[in-house]
């Protein structure tokens, strides 16, 4: 019986994940070429969807620790969740951040020459978490080493992190207090 942490289904979402990726980037790359009126809108929606993506590695790779930190090292239940987190990693949060400061920076260039005090703030949050992506990519590779030395009370804290920084962005984003 085949299982999903088995090379030939990782293979196939791999190859699944970049024929998306492709079809999202020749489309945009389309909309340049095309330049319609409402481009700025399809940006807008682009970068949406890629925050959105983000956001959802984010705030699941966090809670993979948590039950990853349970697991016994060198476990069928370990050895799984190197695969979830490894996946998830380089199939949905890398390509998803990625997109987002892409479509992110074209938005603060071509709508708002890069001013606002609310933007600067913003841009400087989206760098925290991008540290935070960071950060959770290391963690991740320490996991795959087994050499995690943090506890699940550790992660659960930092699965936080993430969600404060999203709610002062979208705040930022919404009202533009400054």
């Amino acid at each position: 019986m085949e299982r999903q942490i088995d090379e030939k289904p990782g293979a196939y979402a791999r190859r699944r994940a970049f024929v998306a990726i492709a079809f999202f980037v020749l489309l945009a790359v389309g909309l340049f070429v095309w330049n319609p009126d409402t481009l700025y809108l399809w940006i807008k929606a682009f970068h949406i969807i890629a925050v959105i993506s983000w956001m959802a590695g984010l705030f699941y790779m966090p809670r993979l620790f948590i039950y990853h930190t349970d697991a016994e090292p060198g476990s069928v239940q370990s050895e799984t969740f190197k695969v979830m987190e490894r996946r998830l990693l380089k199939v949905i949060m890398n390509p998803a951040m990625m997109l987002t400061w892409t479509f992110g920076l074209y938005l603060s260039w071509s709508v708002y020459g890069f001013q606002g005090g609310w933007l600067h703030a913003k841009i400087g949050l989206v760098v925290l978490l991008t540290l935070v992506h960071v950060f959770f990519s290391r963690a991740a590779k320490a996991f795959e080493r087994d050499e995690n030395r943090r506890s699940a009370r550790y992660w659960r804290f930092m699965n936080e992190a993430p969600t404060v920084l999203m709610i002062v962005i979208v705040i930022l984003v919404v009202v533009k207090p400054f």
